[in-house]
């Protein structure tokens, strides 16, 4: 059992925190938002993650998992102290490390023995370096034995749990191999296969991997426009391309873009890096700019289907969240939609099973409705923006008998086209070759 102290209690840090302390450590999570950490003390999650109520409960009845603001505290007896807070997105798309930084010399203020301290959070190519010398500056004469490791996350959001207890890897990069050897041996009960590099390796494996990852969404999208010009179904043309054991299936659906807390901070992030540094992430732009227009590219459609105008319609959006299983709207496709929406004068209500709450916040006038069917009464066109499992089968001779004009705008691929003709709607998929397809 090993003792430690992971910063921050966002998606990162409290499913690692939780985690660990479910392989049987002893982990104190620590953040500076007391709101939250009483929150947290009286079993109310600040986040919608499958599982993780059930295992912070578990782990807090064991007597294994801590909730504090007091670094004090959290640090007493720590081994090991992740910094796993937000690195959010700057003016030019530039990570910043304001928390990071607080995290830093929080520890080099308190700490009184010698530590590992691992860097969970997303950070530029360079942070462990620069953490490193942020805690030796602030300890000045009175030294501390101390290692940064980096520790890059892979989780996606709605299976947290699932990817941290069985991950495809395990990556650490630090100067000192003894270091990330520790660190390794946290994650041995996982039996997963562990990278090792240097520091600076590390970090940029984390942005490399989801600026791939997005480019095969962008590249989808591109195809599917393709698509919608010459005739193509785009779903069978992601299934013949991902039987190529060179290419495979994954990230290869064609929707409305990417969002979320990671890809576009760290696409962003990562082309700033390239640009700071004298290279032209051409690609990395290009990925952007395919995202931002599977947007327009939807109210566009939709326009065009209920007669060249959206002013004084009404439209609906099923689902809120950037993907199903989260309540997490950080960069969401339908927030982006609505905004264009109601730039064209259009009224929008919209309908999510745990996104709701969060989205009030930030758009408080938006009409929140309680079901689908409440979304659909007297719509001119319904947009399907999240996958969620309610909305795949949903009584659609019901919809069809309350909207206002029958116009569907599918832009997960979810429903089935044909069917849904049959009924007499106006459907529109994502890259599935029909232009515009009116019902009988």
């Amino acid at each position: 059992m090993s003792n430690i102290c992971v910063i921050g209690t966002g998606y990162v840090g409290l499913v690692t925190g939780v985690c660990f302390a479910d392989l049987g450590n002893s982990v104190h999570c620590l953040d500076i938002n007391e709101h939250r950490i009483k929150n947290l003390k009286n079993g109310v999650m600040p986040i919608y993650e499958p599982g993780l109520e059930e295992i912070v409960e578990r782990n807090v009845a064991a007597t294994r998992l801590f909730f504090t603001t007091d670094y004090t505290e959290a640090l007493a007896d720590a081994e090991f102290a992740f910094i796993a807070v937000g690195t959010p997105s700057g003016v030019d798309g530039e990570a910043d490390l304001t928390y990071v930084r607080d995290a830093a010399e929080k520890i080099a203020e308190v700490i009184d023995h010698a530590i590992v301290i691992v860097n969970k959070s997303t950070v530029p190519v360079g942070t462990g370096d620069w953490v490193s010398d942020i805690i030796r500056k602030k300890r000045g004469e009175n030294e501390l034995e101390y290692y940064v490791v980096s520790n890059p996350e892979f989780l996606r959001e709605g299976s947290a749990i699932h990817d941290f207890m069985q991950p495809d890897r395990v990556v650490l990069g630090s100067m000192h191999r003894q270091a990330a050897d520790a660190v390794a041996g946290l994650y041995q009960p996982l039996r997963a296969p562990t990278l090792i590099t240097d520091l600076r390796t590390a970090e940029m494996i984390k942005y490399a991997s989801n600026a791939f990852l997005a480019t095969r969404i962008s590249f989808i999208n591109e195809i599917a426009n393709v698509c919608d010009e010459l005739g193509a179904d785009v779903r069978e043309v992601a299934q013949g391309m991902g039987l190529d054991k060179r290419i495979g299936h994954a990230f290869l659906e064609a929707g409305l873009g990417w969002g979320g807390s990671c890809f576009p901070k760290d696409v962003k992030a990562l082309a700033h890096m390239a640009v700071l540094h004298g290279t032209h992430p051409q690609l990395l732009q290009a990925v952007m700019e395919i995202n931002r227009n599977q947007r327009r590219r939807v109210v566009m459609k939709l326009r065009n289907l209920v007669g060249g105008s959206l002013i004084d319609k009404t439209v609906g959006i099923l689902g809120l969240s950037f993907k199903p299983d989260t309540d997490d709207i950080r960069e969401s496709p339908a927030l982006e939609i609505i905004h264009l929406l109601r730039n064209e004068g259009a009224r929008v209500k919209a309908y999510d099973p745990q996104a709701m709450e969060n989205t009030a916040k930030i758009i408080p006038d938006l009409e929140l409705c309680k079901n689908p069917y409440e979304v659909a009464q007297d719509a001119d066109g319904l947009i399907l923006a999240t996958k969620w499992n309610e909305f795949k089968q949903l009584d659609f001779k019901r919809i069809y008998s309350i909207m206002h004009t029958p116009v569907l705008i599918d832009g997960r691929n979810e429903w089935d086209s044909q069917s849904l003709r049959e009924l007499g709607f106006t459907y529109f998929g994502i890259g599935q070759g029909n232009h515009v397809s009116a019902g009988a």
